[in-house]
Formats: C-alpha cells, structure tokens, sequence
C-alpha cells in the first residue's frame, strides 16, 4: 500500500463527521416499485456510499471489487430501463475488478479510486469492447485507435470503467432544437428526481447516473454547460475545469476553444477525487502544454470546511443573473448567503460589465445571440466541422469520414435519426445545425476570428475578471470567487465563452421538486481556490439540510419526448 493511500485511508477512518442522517423519504413512496431501492451488499448500506467509505470497505475487506461491479451493473439492470443512464456496460469489468482485486491483496493500490467502478461519457474513446458512438448509430461499428487520454489515466489510477454514460446526440450540436438527452442510440436521459422532467445537458447520463446511485463517479464533457446544467439539475456535484487542464485528445469534440472533461460525484470531495486523476498533460492535445497550465497539484489538498468562510468576500452577479432567478429559488439560496454571513463571511452584489450588451435580456442561455461576429456558434460551428472531421480521420471499420457523411447518414435513416423537420419529435428542425456546421467547411475566415475575440473579451475582462472586482473596496481588492444560481444561464455560458473553471453543488429542491445548485466560478486555473469555496459552501449546507436532496423518482413510468423543463431557469 502507497504511503499516500495510508495517510488517506487514516483520514477517512478518524473522521469525527461519521456518516451523515440520510434523507430516505423516496423509500416511502408506495407508488415507487421496489427495485429503485438501493440494498446493501454483505451488510454494508451502499446508499449514497462516498468514494472514502468505499475506498475503506474494499481495504478492510467488507467486499471485492468483484462484489462491488456486480451490485453496480444489477442496479443498471434494474433500473436503467426507467432512467436510459447508462447506453452500454463494459463486458470486461468484472475481469478488470479480479485483476485489481489481486493487486490489492498483494498490497499494491493505485489510490483511492483502486477498484472503483465509474462512467465515461459516450463521447469518450474506449479502446476495448465497447462502442463509442456519442449516441449516434451513424458511428456504430466504428474502432478508435487507442483509449481516450483521460480514460487511459483513470485506468491507470484503478478506475474501473463500467460502462459508457448516456448523453445527447453529438454532445446537443445536431439541432438548434432538441430533447436535451436524447440520442437515437440511447433513447432518452430522465431525470431521477422526475421523469418526465429535463435531464439538462449533454452530459446527463453521467450527471443521472451518479444521482441515481449507479456508480459513485462518472465523467463529462462541457463546451458550454454541460457538466454545470446536468450536475445542478440531477443534484450532484459538477466539476468542470479550465480549458487545458485537462485533455480532450480521443473525445468527440465541438470546440477547441471551449471543450474542457470534468467529473460529478454526490460530493465535492468525491468530484475532486475523480477530477485529480484525468487531469494531465497530452502531446495530443496542445492545450494541455500551455507554459501559462499550473504544475501538477492533489486538488484533495484544497478540501476544507464551513470554517473557512470567515473573512471570505464573494461576488453575487446581478443584472440579467440573480435578478433573474426565480423567486422559489432565491429565498433557498438566501438563505445559504445569509448562512454564509453568520459564518464570518460576506456575499455582495456585483455586475458583468458586458450583462446588457452579451446576455439576453430574460437571462437565458443563447449560443447564438447577437451578430454573427458576435455568437458563440459562429466560433462553434467551425470548430466542431475541423473537430469532428480530425476525429473521423482517426477511425477504422466506418464510412464516416466526414460531417456530410453523418448528414447523409441521417438522412437515408431519417426515420430514427430525424433528418428533416418534422420526422422525430426529439429533433422538431431536424439536423440544422449540423448542416450549418458543413456550410462553415471549417473556415477561420474574418467573421469566425471576430466571433471568437468578442466572446473572449466579454466573458473575461468585460465578464468573470471584471466582476471579481470588489467594488466596495478602495484597494483593488478581489472577491474570494463568484456566486452564481441558474441551473443553465449566462453566468455558468461566460465561463464556458471564457474557458475558466466552475464548479456547482447541490443546496435544496424547487417548487417542482427539481433540484438547484449554487456555482462557484474564478478566473483561469483556480480550481484549488473554487475547491476550498465549494467544498466550505457544501459542508455549510450540509449543517443545515443534513445531505443532499435525494432522488424521488416521480412519474418514474414517464417516456414523453421531448421530455421538457418543469421549471425555468
């Protein structure tokens, strides 16, 4: 056992916290048949079990890894079919949980993720068994010539890789208009809170997953939230990173400018346990050697508590964000702000100095709002086209080579893939952003180069930098980091435009039942700051509610599409 291991495992043990009351309420729901129940294995209560407490049974031999694999995949079997989570399961995992299990008892543990089962998005290569597809049947078959960079480093850390989580169709860049987490291949993501309600986002299959109790980790990808929408609106914690921090080399992408993985966990300290091991420099992806990226760091270091609060100073974005927010929401968070002051903190209002002229006027998220040299999707559409292509390029055993391949695709199986307008109630304007991306052809030209400065500015000296500025203050101080509540608005899309960190956690339920979270967001490679203020904000909350909300899984027999929001914001 690695000294490191030791020195966590002796942490996890004296933990004076113990485990906390859990909110089991969804258990006494007679309407919720019997098989959404979480049982224990060998007399150990897996419900909402930590990375640290699982770490602790495997090392002390309450269960196997084997045992642990296969209570997971039982719990797919059983309720997947409701929840559309999971889009396959790896047929190795049990071989791969033997071979750890053997190391383990050589006393050889790669760290605290050694033996854990977790979900890759669909978009993330796997170089065994298992199709990566990103939902889209077009590329069945297809074979990647080596696993994604950070599924090769969580294979090294000990991660079991149980399966390949559900998503939206090509990461939500098919159509302007769509189910958000629905894909032909998958069918739809529901949200374990309510089914008939919105997953949220691209990554919602990882996000749900991690809600539902299925594993305890999962993985995503984010070009503009979708790890921060799925994460907030599935109740879990969601880390998404500074873009190059880590690698997207052998992920389906959409942006270069804006593409960043990042992870979820019911925890902050699970979401950092799992971010710590994917992040790393790649030859393959150039983002990821900037002299500007910080030096490799355990991010578990930064994990503190509601004590730290005291003299902490946070920014509260107003105009076109929390004036925004919807009044069942604000009187929660308030709550937690108000919280936060008895703790020896402050919360403040300040302003995106670009809120009238880049955000829409009702707050909402918008990739394509303004000018042309002013939208994200102008930037979008032509760094998806090169993206997409330089990926295809890369396969064996597919047809696909192209982005007019997967249009021509869709259209000879319109009936599944709903090529026009009108053919899938999941896509009502049929593919037309892909074809916009094809009329791009990949083409930097003056209006793209416009596009993509004005975002940038926007989002970072007239946006997150600006409004980290105390105002209040006479000496140029700064706000400890930004507060922000909208499940997929314009601050968590300035973050996105900006390529900066964000990371939201889990604070109460709305009027539908829905839960909401707050974000925590800085500049460029803060994670450790956004870590020690998201993990202080949490353990807060949680001396306040207890635990996170728990699913409900109402109108757990739901299979509308498209599956719609049941609350704004």
């Amino acid at each position: 056992m690695t000294q490191s291991l030791k020195s966590f495992l002796t942490r996890v043990n004296t933990c004076s916290a113990g485990t906390p009351n859990l909110n089991r309420s969804v258990f006494s729901q007679q309407d919720v048949p019997d098989k959404f129940h979480v049982q224990s294995l060998k007399g150990i209560e897996l419900y909402e079990v930590s990375v640290e407490n699982l770490q602790r049974y495997l090392t002390e031999g309450h269960f196997s890894s084997v045992d642990y694999v296969r209570f997971c995949l039982e719990r797919i079997h059983c309720i997947n079919p409701y929840l559309e989570t999971v889009i396959e399961a790896n047929p190795d995992a049990v071989h791969i949980a033997e071979q750890l299990d053997e190391e383990r008892r050589q006393g050889k543990t790669r760290g605290v993720l050694h033996g854990t089962p977790v979900l890759v998005k669909d978009n993330m290569a796997t170089k065994d068994k298992m199709q990566t597809t990103a939902g889209s049947w077009a590329l069945l078959g297809s074979i990647v010539p080596r696993d994604a960079y950070v599924v090769s480093l969580l294979r090294k850390a000990g991660a079991i890789i149980l399966g390949h989580a559900h998503m939206s169709e090509l990461s939500s860049v098919r159509s302007s208009s769509y189910s958000t987490g629905y894909s032909p291949r998958g069918g739809q993501v529901r949200n374990p809170y309510d089914l008939s309600s919105s997953p949220y986002g691209s990554s919602s299959g990882s996000a749900a997953a991690v809600a539902a109790n299925i594993v305890p980790l999962s993985f995503g990808t984010e070009t503009d939230t979708s790890i921060i929408g799925p994460a907030s609106m599935n109740g879990v914690v969601g880390i998404k990173p500074t873009v190059g921090l880590t690698s997207r080399s052998g992920v389906i992408p959409i942006s270069e400018n804006m593409d960043t993985i990042g992870s979820f966990g019911r925890t902050v300290a699970d979401a950092v346990y799992g971010f710590n091991a994917i992040v790393g420099t790649d030859e393959r992806d150039i983002s990821t050697c900037s002299p500007s990226r910080p030096q490799a760091v355990d991010y578990s270091k930064f994990l503190t508590t509601r004590a730290s609060l005291k003299g902490a100073k946070f920014g509260l974005p107003n105009k076109r964000c929390w004036d925004q927010v919807p009044e069942d929401r604000k009187e929660v968070a308030s709550k937690v702000f108000q919280a936060i002051r008895h703790a020896g903190g402050e919360v403040e209002l300040t302003e995106f100095p670009c809120a009238e002229e880049h955000i829409p006027p009702d707050g909402s998220w918008d990739w394509n709002y303004g000018e042309p040299s002013q939208s994200e999707f102008t930037v979008v559409k032509v760094d998806a086209y090169n993206g997409i292509e330089s990926y295809l390029s890369d396969l064996s055993g597919t047809d696909m080579k192209t982005v007019e391949d997967i249009i021509a695709y869709n259209e000879n199986n319109s009936g599944t893939e709903g090529a026009h307008p009108g053919d899938h109630p999941a896509f009502p304007p049929g593919q037309d952003n892909l074809r916009e991306i094809a009329a791009s052809r990949g083409v930097k030209d003056a209006k793209y180069l416009q596009a993509l400065s004005y975002i940038q500015t926007k989002s970072r000296s007239e946006g997150i930098d600006a409004a980290l500025k105390c105002t209040s203050s006479n000496n140029n101080a700064e706000f400890d980091a930004l507060l922000l509540c909208d499940r997929k608005g314009p601050g968590q899309q300035l973050a996105a435009q900006a390529g900066y960190p964000i990371i939201c956690i889990p604070i109460g339920v709305d009027s539908a039942g829905l839960p909401f979270s707050l974000s925590i967001q800085h500049t460029a490679w803060k994670e450790d700051v956004l870590i020690k203020w998201a993990s202080a904000i949490e353990d807060l909350v949680h001396s306040i509610n207890g635990w996170r909300p728990t699913p409900t899984y109402k109108n757990y027999m739901s299979k509308d599409i498209p599956v719609a929001r049941k609350s704004t914001g």
